[in-house]
């Protein structure tokens, strides 16, 4: 009887960490793995051989293990893998497995890349070494033979997967086998080496230390985790640096980021010259060497200096060059880029017209740009241009709402605003302010107070006039002005839009400031911009550019509220509920806790409010309008809102107990892995933007029927909701409400919002 594999022995050995973990676990699958195959009877004329990551002795504690059983055509071959297998599976081990002869792995592996890339990693593990080393030949053998074929299929699929999986250097919770950057990259550029030589001189030891790096932090989370994926959420990166030895989260995920930095610029200049030459002889290549500039040529598709290109004698050459290889959008010659580095001019970079114009070119050239910038960072050329930099190159921005590292989002904020240029007076201006916007990240402090002193530092160096560089300050100073007042505010008041007017100060900086809104947005994540937040921040653009012109807030004013209609409806005196779209209505007699019960019932059905307002006549009636989404599918199912509505009201729904209910059967969509990130609840008191009420910002964690919670808190204490707008940022809602006492007046005794702030904290935390 063969004892058991041990994995978990082995796992809460923390004496061994990282590759060496993974090392150990190999070498002892093959030992477990070798017994059992004596204990199947030792069969002549077979073999087991690794394949995939267990053929290259880098089994992480959840990974599959993946096994080839080879045989020269045995009859009984079915029986002796059971005898295999069976034990593997009740290990508890997922394990891949096949059984075939040599003829049959390779006619296989002839036309699935999948298998063909898995044979270039056997390694035999007991039984019949010739049988083994024979299909390892052939699989090489195949390999050269369609090596044309199969790097074509291999290119196609890095691309692609990169496309779908996005990167590990710059995600905020990456992918660290199949992410560009990953060690599926690594594999691959493996691969494609058995074919022909792909990579350059000092490549190899590069790839090696950075395969490392992502490697033990793979096999770490698998450990901490217990789990086999991949992806290294925000919630468990704590654990893997402190096992690993990084001292803080921060830390590991900059390692994480350069080592990946390195996998993908090594990539893309292998791919890059693996699919040059599978496409052969081009009109390009035959001409040769195309002049685009100054000592710069284009050169088989790559923009590169000549020899006679004068680096000293043009300190703008460098710049110049990354210009024309993002408009272009062509690869940056790798010699070029090395000589540049070594040849490079003086730091600070000295600035000058023609510098500051060929900067914001470089970033007006759009998303080719960004690779542009990475390979100057990589090269420590891109801090010449903006020293600040070096704070925020691959740091985490440690909340799901993010998508990106500060410097990528940076990056990529201002490619998107490039897109935009044509919607603003001074486009230069544009997509400098939005790649500085978040400088401030880098360092201690509130970011937008540190950002306007480092932009208006960042400025005057690099020449701008002061009228510029005080837009530029301005830009960073506003940056949240628009997104924060459209998705938190009412539009419809007078008082905001005069507010907002008078912070802007100009139709030139309103356009501006509209840009970069939407840029930072797209820039940060899917959670930062939708129809709903555009449609809201095109609102108030709309409002305030109509004051900066002379008008009235009101003569933009896209609804009046209550209309005629509903005012004629309220004086019915009846319960009056109706829907449409994704608008609910309740028209009802006005009691404390109306609010509260309506977005109770919406809860149950799934429905999240976006924005409500609300208004009583003095005849004791109530009219409120709830605009809705479905977290649940695109049908709303208006029916059963209605009848539950009715029923609340009525005082005979238990509503506190069924959303108990339902949040313990449904959870909400949250980052990978096992543990929601806390979000400290917060109530802010905003007692200028209105005279008519008070605004009550409330942030939490999202949960099913935190607005019940919230707005029940709030009845309690005799106060009515005017207006509420609700947001989803990541994990985190941000509920703003207008209140008013049962006077019909808004409160500023500080004892009374006292109270509010701790009844409303109570309730989300309890």
């Amino acid at each position: 009887m063969v004892p058991p594999l041990g994995r978990a022995d082995l796992v809460a050995d923390r004496s061994i960490s990282g590759v060496e973990l993974c090392r150990a676990y190999s070498k002892r699958a093959d030992q477990w793995i070798a017994e059992l195959f004596a204990e199947a009877g030792d069969p002549s004329g077979c073999a087991l051989v690794a394949v995939g990551g267990y053929g290259r002795s880098e089994l992480s504690p959840k990974s599959d293990i993946d096994i080839v059983l080879v045989h020269t055509g045995r009859r009984d071959i079915g029986s002796i893998a059971e005898k295999i297998w069976y034990p593997i599976w009740d290990e508890g081990v997922k394990l891949g497995h096949a059984v075939r002869t040599v003829k049959e792995a390779i006619t296989l592996a002839s036309d699935d890349l999948e298998t063909a890339t898995s044979l270039l990693s056997t390694r035999f593990v007991a039984g019949d070494t010739a049988l083994a080393d024979e299909l390892a030949a052939k699989s090489l053998g195949l390999w050269h033979k369609r090596a044309k074929r199969f790097l074509t299929e291999l290119s196609r699929s890095v691309k692609d997967r990169h496309a779908r999986v996005g990167e590990v250097a710059f995600r905020l919770e990456p992918d660290l086998k199949e992410g560009r950057g990953g060690l599926r990259d690594v594999h691959a550029i493996r691969w494609a080496e058995w074919a022909e030589t792909v990579m350059l001189e000092g490549d190899d030891d590069m790839l090696g230390a950075a395969y490392e790096t992502i490697l033990e932090a793979r096999a770490e989370l698998h450990r901490t985790t217990n789990r086999s994926g991949d992806q290294l959420a925000l919630q468990d990166q704590e654990v893997v640096a402190e096992y690993l030895g990084y001292g803080s989260a921060d830390t590991l995920m900059r390692a994480l980021s350069g080592a990946a930095r390195d996998i993908a610029w090594t990539s893309d200049e292998v791919w890059y010259r693996i699919d040059s030459s599978l496409k052969g002889p081009s009109s390009i290549r035959l001409r040769r060497d195309k002049p685009i500039g100054p000592g710069i040529v284009l050169r088989e598709g790559e923009v590169a200096l000549t020899q006679q290109a004068d680096l000293s004698g043009d300190p703008l050459l460098p710049l110049r060059t990354a210009v024309l290889a993002a408009q272009l959008n062509a690869h940056f010659e790798r010699t070029s880029l090395w000589r540049i580095a070594g040849e490079a001019g003086p730091v600070p970079f000295e600035w000058n017209d023609e510098a500051r114009a060929l900067f914001a070119s470089l970033l007006l050239a759009g998303e080719p740009a960004i690779a542009v910038i990475e390979s100057l960072d990589r090269k420590g050329l891109w801090v010449r241009f903006v020293p600040e930099w070096e704070a925020v190159r691959c740091r985490p921005q440690r909340n799901a709402y993010h998508t990106y590292t500060v410097d990528r989002h940076l990056c990529v904020a201002a490619v998107e605003a490039a897109s935009l240029a044509d919607q603003v007076d001074r486009p230069d201006l544009l997509v400098v302010g939005t790649l500085l916007h978040d400088i401030g990240k880098g360092y201690p402090g509130d970011h937008t107070a540190v950002g306007v002193e480092l932009v208006g530092t960042i400025g005057e160096r690099m020449g701008y006039p002061d009228e510029d560089v005080s837009v530029l300050e301005e830009l960073v100073r506003l940056h949240l002005l628009l997104p924060d007042v459209a998705t938190r505010r009412d539009l419809d008041d007078d008082e905001t839009i005069h507010r907002v007017a008078s912070q802007v100060g100009s139709l030139e900086m309103l356009r501006l400031l509209h840009a970069l809104t939407e840029a930072d947005s797209i820039a940060t994540g899917p959670a930062a911009w939708n129809s709903w937040k555009a449609d809201l921040v095109a609102q108030l653009v709309s409002r305030v550019a109509h004051v900066l012109g002379g008008g009235s807030p009101q003569d933009v004013t896209s609804e009046v509220f209550p209309t005629i209609e509903l005012l004629e409806r309220m004086a019915g005196h009846n319960l009056d509920i109706d829907a449409e779209g994704n608008r609910l209505t309740v028209i009802a007699e006005d009691r404390p806790g109306l609010f509260s019960r309506v977005t109770g019932v919406l809860a149950l059905h799934g429905l999240d409010v976006l924005q409500s307002r609300a208004f009583s006549n003095d005849e004791g009636m109530a009219v409120e309008v709830f605009k809705v989404e479905s977290s649940i599918g695109p049908v709303i199912p208006w029916d059963g809102v209605i009848r539950d509505v009715g029923l609340a009201l009525e005082g005979r729904l238990a509503l506190r107990a069924r959303l108990s209910e339902r949040a313990r059967r449904y959870r909400r969509p949250t980052s990978t892995g096992t543990h929601t990130p806390t979000v400290p609840p917060m109530v802010q008191f905003d007692l200028d933007t209105s005279t008519a009420a008070t605004v009550v910002e409330v942030h939490c964690r999202d949960a099913i029927g935190m607005l019940f919670r919230i707005t029940e808190a709030i009845a309690e204490l005799d106060l009515d909701i005017r207006s509420a707008k609700v947001q989803t940022l990541g994990e985190e809602l941000v509920d703003s409400f207008y209140l008013r006492d049962r006077d019909g007046k808004r409160v500023t005794d500080p004892d009374y919002l006292a109270e509010l702030e701790r009844a409303i904290l109570h309730a989300v935390t309890d």
